[in-house]
């Protein structure tokens, strides 16, 4: 069945979603967006995720052409017209055509332009097996840079790591910051467990502020867990008694190793498995209703 896609005000067929050659965000990744998901019908923080697209805009100062009660309902009507329950849904802002010049003056409206499908980024055996990841040469934005609290079309520092990693046949690759502390990886936050003390590296070392991040942290908390958002390095990771990563697409999966170096025992960890079981059980019973 053809995908339907919501772009500017209406749902079209696959083959008939287009934007402008001079939309800037295609000339310039000049807008924003956000991955979102839908568990048994119910699409799974929903008001979370819309908040956080309009911070990135307010950012970059561009103008959403629509509230976030119409964003909200054009999700759910995108997601409808496609007939899904379970989906990862993708919402993107442009700041609309312009011309080849930089200045975002010349832009009109914005374009917006939301995607339902499904998505599965990693083998499901993975989630049993763990994740080997490595650290890559390409450091993280900083703040004085393009903020990674933006969540920004222009993603191509997050690209950059990735093609480092698919060069030693990994499946991730982790950021560090300018001062050598781990951040995060290309498309998920990292968090690692030492006894009952579960940290992961705060906003200022240069991070998205993950969306399932927070669940797990909220979840980890409910749990007993001692949670500390702090800066850790390389050797933190490496002697951690267990390390996993959390994200809209990932959800939450285990690393076994990292830079070559085996993490415990290389299996996935107790405490990982309890909250990734508990992370599911969530998904499964909260969320805005779609239909």
């Amino acid at each position: 069945m053809s995908r339907k896609i919501y772009v500017n005000g209406e749902i079209l067929e696959e083959k008939d979603a287009k934007i402008s050659v001079f939309d800037r965000g295609f000339l310039y990744g000049d807008g924003i967006f956000e991955g979102i998901r839908a568990y048994n019908g119910r699409v799974f923080k929903l008001d979370e995720h819309i908040k956080r697209l309009y911070q990135s805009a307010k950012t970059i100062m561009l103008e959403i052409p629509m509230g976030k009660d119409g964003m909200k309902e054009t999700i759910l009507q995108t997601i409808r017209a496609n007939e899904l329950n379970d989906a990862y849904i993708r919402v993107i802002v442009s700041r609309g055509v312009g011309d080849l010049g930089l200045d975002p003056r010349k832009c009109g409206k914005a374009s917006v332009v939301v995607i339902a499908s499904e998505i599965s980024l990693y083998d499901p055996e993975l989630y049993n097996e763990g994740l080997s990841v490595v650290t890559v040469p390409t450091r993280r934005n900083g703040a004085e840079m393009v903020n990674p609290r933006i969540k920004s079309l222009n993603y191509l520092n997050n690209i950059m790591a990735r093609i480092e990693a698919n060069m030693v046949g990994a499946p991730e690759a982790i950021f560090l910051n300018d001062a050598g502390y781990v951040a995060e990886c290309t498309g998920d936050n990292i968090f690692i467990i030492e006894g009952n003390d579960l940290l992961t590296p705060p906003r200022t070392a240069g991070i998205l502020k993950g969306i399932k991040r927070g669940v797990v942290i909220e979840l980890s908390e409910e749990m007993g867990f001692n949670v500390k958002e702090e800066l850790f390095t390389r050797h933190d990771l490496f002697n951690a008694d267990e390390c996993f990563l959390t994200g809209t697409a990932a959800e939450v999966i285990p690393v076994v190793k990292v830079d070559g170096r085996v993490i415990n025992d290389g299996k996935p960890g107790k405490k990982t498995a309890a909250l990734i079981e508990r992370f599911r059980e969530v998904t499964k019973t909260t969320g805005v209703p779609i239909y």
